[in-house]
């Protein structure tokens, strides 16, 4: 059988609907019914820059969050049955494991039950921005912190993370509340304030603040050692706002290359994360993070970003991708309905 795709035909080529099969799940995978698919700045970034994917690849399809219904499981899946409500994650470079088409594959690891408190569209905002959000502060390759089994793990202590209305830095707020962090600290438009506040953050610091403005008003909120920063935007300006206000042993957690060169004999270190779950150096923490979401969901302990569906289905992610690189989405996560339209 034969499913609507959002396919990307050739490297910097233009996307087209068309269609494919409709894949099988082999032992430990899950056929997800996809009813809705979020969008990330790596989508259009692999369009436009011809990244990540080989010539053999094409035709391709994009896309990482899905959110939708348990069509099929293979062998060996037993957390998870047809028709049970899921958000799951796929993968950037294999289209079978792709979420702008109807029908997407995912490892089971990856596939995690939903409440019905929670709709499909926002569902699908968790699964990309909370794995890069958590690879990067308890991974252990990229990360510098122990898994929040306890809330009082990190009590008395500072994080502070730069890009708090982004969707990573929505997700890295709410997994710091949840190791115990007692003190929060983001930048965002002020705008956001009362939402972030919601979501575990103690402080909003206006994001339009020059990087000596946005320290000095953090060293006005605490005068302890940030050991901790995550920069969910990591543009130069960024950069060098964590890297000044970082603790002499602190850890500064990039989600893109640094533009900070440490000198010589600096303890600070800093690491640019690979938030995928099928990194291999990454797959048994993201293996245990995903086993403990259905119940963090449930609990409300971890919320979903606020969307902005787009009109159009499948299609309307082009002018999504359009949005994201002229920098006019604030705050929101914008989803297309792959069935929309059919």
């Amino acid at each position: 059988m034969s499913q609507k795709a959002l396919l990307l035909k050739s490297k910097q080529g233009a996307f087209e609907l068309g269609s494919r099969d409709i894949q099988k799940p082999g032992v430990g995978e899950v056929l997800v019914k996809s009813y809705a698919a979020a969008l990330n700045p790596v989508d259009w970034k692999i369009q436009a820059y011809g990244i990540f994917l080989q010539d053999s690849d094409y035709p391709a399809v994009l896309g990482q969050d899905t959110a939708g219904v348990v069509e099929e499981v293979g062998a060996g899946v037993t957390h998870v049955a047809k028709g049970d409500r899921v958000t799951a994650r796929g993968d950037m470079v294999r289209s079978n494991y792709a979420s702008f088409q109807q029908y997407m594959l995912a490892d089971a690891h990856f596939v995690a039950k939903i409440p019905d408190s929670i709709s499909f569209d926002e569902a699908s905002s968790i699964p990309l921005g909370i794995d890069t959000a958590t690879i990067g502060l308890f991974g252990p390759a990229d990360g510098k912190l122990a898994f929040p089994d306890s809330p009082d793990i990190y009590k008395g202590q500072t994080i502070f993370v730069l890009g708090g209305s982004s969707s990573v830095g929505l997700y890295a707020i709410q997994a710091a509340h949840l190791a115990g962090f007692s003190t929060i600290i983001t930048t965002s438009s002020l705008t956001h304030e009362g939402y972030l506040k919601s979501l575990g953050a103690t402080h909003v610091v206006d994001r339009h603040l020059s990087p000596d403005e946005v320290a000095a008003r953090v060293k006005t909120i605490t005068s302890d050692p940030i050991k901790i920063v995550y920069d969910a935007i990591s543009e130069a300006d960024t950069q060098k706002a964590a890297w000044s206000l970082l603790a002499p042993d602190g850890h500064l957690v990039l989600t893109l290359p640094p533009t900070i060169q440490p000198e010589a004999g600096d303890n600070r270190t800093l690491k640019s994360v690979y938030g995928s779950p099928y990194a291999p150096p990454n797959a048994e923490f993201s293996r245990k993070w995903w086993a403990k979401l259905p119940e963090w969901l449930n609990e409300g302990k971890i919320k979903p970003n606020k969307v902005d569906v787009l009109p159009g289905g499948l299609e309307g992610a082009v002018a999504g991708f359009e949005r994201m690189k002229a920098n006019k989405v604030s705050g929101v996560k914008l989803v297309v309905r792959p069935f929309e339209g059919t």
